[in-house]
Formats: C-alpha cells, structure tokens, sequence
C-alpha cells in the first residue's frame, strides 16, 4: 500500500506531564502520521497542553478509556484513514514500534495487529498480578476463540485496519476495552494477529490498576469474553 493515511488516537485522562513529549516524539518519526488526543474529562492541563501540539477532544467528564477510543475511532471512520494506532498518553508506548504493526500487517494482513509485551518473552516487566491476570484472559479467550492465539490481549498499544475501524465505530466496549473489543471482534469474524514490541515503564502519573484491583478486573473481563463468545454480535 502507498502512502497509507495512519491516524494515532491517544487516550489520556490527567496526563499533562507526559503528553507534550510523547506528542513531540511522533512528530520526530517523521512517518506522516496524524494524532487526535481524547482527553478523557482530565482534572489537569492536559486538554491545553495536547491541543498546542495536535487535535484534541476535551469530554467534559470521565467516561472511560473505551468512550475515548472510540471517539477516535469515529473520527477515523469519517474522515477515511486506512489505519487508526491505538497508544496510550502516558508515554509507555514508543512511537518508534508503530511501524512494526504496519510491517507486520504488510507481511499477514489481520483486521487488527496487537503490539505485545509478551510475545518473545521481552524485558517488560509489570507486577505479576497484572502478568498473571493477563495470562488466564489470553488462555480463556484463545480457547473460546479457536482462531485466536495471542499473548498480550490487555495491551493497549493496537493497529485497526478500515475492517476494525467500521466494525469499532459501531460496536466498542466502555468496560475493560482492550481485551473484550478483541473478543467481539473475533465474534464478528475479525482476525487478530501480534508482533513483539517495546515498551517503557510511565515516568508520570499512576496506573488506575493497582493493589489487588488485577484479580478483580481478571474475573470481570473472563466473564465478559464468556459472553461474547454466545452473545449474539453484528458481523460486517
């Protein structure tokens, strides 16, 4: 494909301390690709330091990483973007491994393209609840879903092609987004495919998945995916 128009949506919510940079690093690829920051109702700066250095959406209250993304994907949908890339606004996704998700879509074509933590046994490290938790969704969703195999179902770090884009601009999670979109997508005949990517621990801000909350949100997303794989989902 020449020249593919790529849009990279960034969730953020309270992420004026990193936002800037990240934004400044995409820009330093120098790969053409376009941003739309979502500033998911922030408490902070965030939307003011974004919108100095990209289009950005201010929500005037929380609704949720999946309410972000999808607003993104919306736009994506309606302006004609052959891609939209999924990172998240805290800076732990280098913009530098978005082209492994486009190399790795050029060589085997899937609706979606997973940047994982965990596919070559990387140096990443989270806490291994987060790790454990990740693990039991992967191995309950690749076994529901015969057509699936991946290691890192939580990433946030994704490629969608026109397929996921109009598929996602319709039907997107709000709960647990990352894991349960790939679970009705896959419903709707979407393939998903993974390369290895590297990521970096946050400098600022704090995950909103601490303590014990891992096992809590595992049982949550492992029922939600149960349900998706007998829930009845429009296919495209």
């Amino acid at each position: 494909m020449n020249s593919p128009r790529v849009l990279i949506i960034i969730p953020c919510y309270n992420e004026q301390g990193s936002i800037a940079a990240l934004l400044q690093e995409i820009s330093a690829c120098q790969r053409g690709y376009e941003t739309i920051v979502v500033d998911d109702g922030s408490q902070d700066a965030t939307y003011q330091v974004a919108r100095q250095f990209s289009p950005t959406v201010k929500q005037l209250k929380n609704l949720g990483i999946g309410a972000a993304v999808q607003v993104g994907i919306k736009y994506a949908h309606s302006k004609g973007f052959d891609f939209c890339v999924q990172i998240d606004g805290d800076g732990q996704h280098k913009p530098g491994e978005i082209s492994k998700l486009l190399q790795a879509y050029q060589e085997m074509p899937h609706s979606i393209i997973i940047g994982s933590r965990y596919l070559q046994n990387d140096t990443f490290r989270s806490t291994w609840v987060r790790r454990f938790g990740g693990r039991v969704i992967a191995k309950v969703m690749n076994t529901l879903f015969s057509q699936c195999a991946v290691t890192d179902p939580t990433s946030g770090m994704r490629l969608m092609d026109r397929k996921a884009i109009e598929f996602f601009a319709k039907h997107y999670p709000h709960d647990f987004p990352e894991p349960i979109s790939l679970a009705w997508a896959l419903k709707a005949g979407l393939t998903v495919g993974e390369v290895q990517v590297k990521m970096r621990t946050r400098v600022h801000g704090n995950s909103s998945i601490v303590g014990l909350k891992p096992i809590s949100y595992m049982f949550r997303v492992l029922g939600y995916i149960v349900l998706a794989r007998f829930m009845r989902i429009a296919s495209l």
